[in-house]
C-alpha cells in the first residue's frame, strides 16, 4: 500500500492554520489529517513541502514531524525521509492491549471518584452517543470513527488523570488510523451503538467488575473485526 507521493499537495492544502503556525498546532493539524486519510499509508510526508503550504520555516515543520514520529503515526526511514507509518495487524493488537490497560485503569479511577465526577462523565458520554446513532444512521463512517474514539477518549479524560489522558491520546489517533486507513467500514456496526451504551450504563450503576469485563469484550471483538479485515486486504 506504499507509495511515493510526497504530500498531499497535488490535491490542495488540507490545512487551516489561523496565526502563525507552531510545532504543536502543525502537528494537531497533520495528525487529523493522517488520521482521516488524507495522506496514506506508507505515503511520504515532504517537509519542504509542507513549508510551502503553510508558509513557514521547516523549523516548525521539523519539530512537528519529530513529534508525531515519537508517538509512532509517522516513521522516519534513514536516508529516505518520514512516511506515514503502515500499520500491521500486531500494530493493531498492541495498540488495543494498551488501550484495554488504559481504560480499565480509567474505569477504575472514575469509579473511585465522587458521584458527581462520573455524573458528569455520564452526561458528555451520553451526548457523543446520540450523535453517534445518527452518524450510523446515515452510514458517515468517518464520523463515526470520530465519534467512536471521542467517546472513550472522554471516559478516559473524567478521570482527570493528566498523564493517562496524554498517553491515551496517540492511542485513539492510531486506532482511527486502523479503521479509517484500511478503507473499512466497522463490521458490527449494527450493535456498535449498542456496545457503547453497554459501558456507559455499566459505568452509571457503577458496577465495577462488570464494566472492566466490557471494556475487555469490547477491545477483544475490535481486535478480531480489524485483524480480519486487515488481513483480507492484503490477500492472506
Amino acid at each position: 500500500m506504499s507509495t511515493d507521493s510526497t504530500s498531499a499537495a497535488t490535491t490542495g492544502s488540507p490545512f487551516v492554520l489561523e496565526g502563525r503556525p507552531t510545532a504543536q498546532l502543525i502537528a494537531d493539524q497533520l495528525r487529523e489529517q493522517i488520521v482521516q486519510g488524507a495522506f496514506l499509508p506508507g505515503q511520504q510526508v515532504n517537509e519542504s513541502v509542507l513549508a510551502v503550504q503553510l508558509n513557514t520555516s521547516r523549523g516548525p515543520i521539523r519539530e512537528a514531524l519529530q513529534r508525531l514520529s515519537q508517538e509512532g503515526i509517522l516513521v522516519n526511514k534513514r536516508n529516505r525521509g518520514v512516511f506515514v507509518r503502515e500499520l500491521t495487524s500486531e500494530d493493531i493488537r498492541e495498540i488495543y492491549a494498551v488501550r484495554q490497560a488504559l481504560e480499565s485503569t480509567a474505569a477504575q479511577e472514575l469509579l473511585d471518584a465522587p458521584p458527581e465526577t462520573i455524573e458528569e462523565t455520564c452526561s458528555i458520554l451520553k451526548d457523543t452517543l446520540a450523535e453517534m446513532a445518527k452518524q450510523v444512521a446515515v452510514s458517515d463512517w468517518p464520523a463515526i470513527a470520530r465519534l467512536d474514539m471521542q467517546f472513550h477518549t472522554s471516559f478516559v479524560a473524567g478521570t482527570g488523570n493528566s498523564r493517562l489522558i496524554r498517553s491515551y491520546k496517540t492511542l485513539a489517533a492510531e486506532s482511527r488510523m486502523c479503521i479509517l486507513n484500511l478503507e473499512v467500514s466497522y463490521p458490527r456496526v449494527d450493535v456498535l451503538v449498542e456496545e457503547h451504551q453497554v459501558l456507559l450504563d455499566l459505568l452509571a450503576r457503577r458496577d465495577r467488575k462488570a464494566l472492566l469485563r466490557a471494556i475487555r469484550q469490547h477491545m477483544e471483538k475490535a481486535v478480531e473485526d480489524l485483524t480480519t479485515q486487515h488481513d483480507k486486504a492484503l490477500g492472506a
